[in-house]
């Protein structure tokens, strides 16, 4: 008689215990045990001959290095953020909220890729291949070298798999896929966690680039063990705002490439279009002569983008002010008030302070803390500044302004677009020359910024 023992996953980090627990011991989440029942089963996960190779060590110097193919996806934002492109026997995994447009960027990726001659096989566990069609005519994305089926078995994807012999597979999505040896349901820790070492086998012994499409949770991770995120060799998050057209696809890990660059999309009526000059969407609606608003130059890896920071800055009636910003770092935010306030004089502490990056966009890097200071000083003065001013740079607990990098990209991408001024770091001045038509302002601290800026 076979001995059936029950234990305890933790469906966030996949920690086990053979009881349950409230909150789990490994990540601190609170309801995230899950039982299953536990047999001696043999998976080919982990027991393949691709994890056994019989090979031997090599000192390092006298391994033969090439640059690794890639594969164009024909979406040039994609190929930004995959670092030029997917390489094959690659394993993807894209993960963002319900609706965000996840299965129409990989439908349209799966069409260029078929029209370039290359065989697609796109697997749907939660679509009818009817469905699947229904959705490939109104995108316009209808290949004969692009095969489609809806199956969620992992031996009727493999025997798929052994028919069509892809060039590039798309799955979705792995918390469809379940193994008959395995007896958790779909989604659970344990069949994602064999599914995904079978997707990996598959793809690194035949060379086949694949891409798993990934649940996220209400948190915004990705459903499943954490474990999940390292067997992959790229994690790429699909986001945006609901309310907002254009949509964001960022690296979290990228063993190809670098993780800093973003692929920024806009969602119409025939899918998902590339937008090639982000700057213009994000500055198209920006107004003119008002306090508060001033226009940052950030960097998004090595993409150079103008967003519109705005600040609002009102009397409060409680107590204690409210501060909230969008898009920008809180707590950075109530470090550069202190400043405005220690340095400059301002008296802010009964001013409530709202501070928005326009168009939903989120900027993480300090080169926006003089946009902020120059904002909330701005609308605290109700003096607006220059509609055609550009601005950038760190700013420092004692009012210093410090340089930052990539600043002759910056200035390029603002003369682009047509601004006259451009307020940045005195040290970031050095060693090359700004491009015709257009002012270059250094600033030492933040008082010389707000007096350039707000004269």
């Amino acid at each position: 008689m076979v001995k059936v023992k029950h234990k305890f996953l933790c469906s966030d980090c996949g920690y086990e215990s053979p009881k349950w627990y409230g909150k789990c011991p490994g990540c601190g989440a609170w309801n995230s045990m899950v039982e299953e029942v536990e047999k001696s089963v043999k998976t080919q996960g982990m027991t393949s001959g691709i994890f056994h190779a019989k090979e031997k060590p090599e000192s390092i110097i006298n391994i033969e290095s090439g640059k690794e193919p890639r594969i164009q996806t024909g979406i040039g934002e994609l190929n930004r953020v995959l670092g030029g492109g997917v390489v094959p026997g690659s394993l993807v995994l894209v993960g963002g909220d319900p609706g965000i447009g996840k299965s129409t960027l990989l439908l349209q990726t799966s069409h260029e890729m078929a029209r370039s001659g290359l065989r697609v096989l796109y697997i749907s566990g939660e679509e009818s291949v009817r469905q699947t069609k229904l959705r490939a005519e109104r995108l316009g994305a209808l290949s004969a070298e692009l095969f489609v089926l809806c199956e969620s078995s992992m031996d009727g994807i493999e025997e798929a798999i052994e028919q069509v012999k892809p060039d590039f597979l798309v799955i979705d999505s792995i918390q469809t896929v379940y193994l008959p040896e395995v007896t958790s349901a779909p989604g659970s820790v344990s069949q994602v966690r064999e599914c995904t070492a079978r997707f990996m086998r598959i793809a690194k012994g035949q060379g086949i680039a694949t891409v798993l499409v990934g649940h996220v949770t209400k948190e915004g991770a990705i459903a499943g063990p954490r474990l999940l995120e390292h067997m992959v060799d790229c994690v790429l998050y699909f986001e945006g705002e609901r309310h907002h057209s254009y949509r964001l696809l960022r690296a979290v890990k990228n063993r190809f490439g670098s993780t800093n660059e973003i692929g920024i999309f806009e969602m119409n009526e025939s899918g998902l279009a590339e937008v090639a000059n982000p700057s213009e969407l994000f500055l198209s609606e920006r107004p003119l002569g008002v306090a508060g608003s001033t226009v940052v130059a950030s960097m998004e890896g090595t993409r150079p983008m103008l967003v519109e920071l705005q600040a609002l800055i009102s009397a409060t009636h409680f107590p204690s002010p409210r501060r909230m910003a969008t898009g920008v770092d809180y707590q950075r935010m109530n470090l550069i008030i202190a400043v405005l306030e220690k340095r400059m004089g301002m008296f802010l502490q009964n001013q409530d302070a709202y501070v928005n990056l326009a168009g939903g966009v989120k900027l993480d890097e300090p080169a926006v803390d003089l946009a902020i200071a120059v904002s909330v000083a701005s609308s605290f003065r109700d003096l607006p500044t220059k509609p055609y001013d550009v601005f950038f740079g760190e700013v420092g607990l004692t009012g210093e302004v410090r340089a930052v990098s990539r600043a002759e990209q910056r200035v390029k991408e603002a003369a682009k677009l047509g601004f006259k001024r451009v307020i940045l770091p005195e040290k970031s001045m050095k060693g090359w020359k700004g491009p015709q038509g257009i002012e270059l302002i250094g600033v030492n601290t933040v008082a010389d910024a707000l007096a350039v800026a707000l004269d």
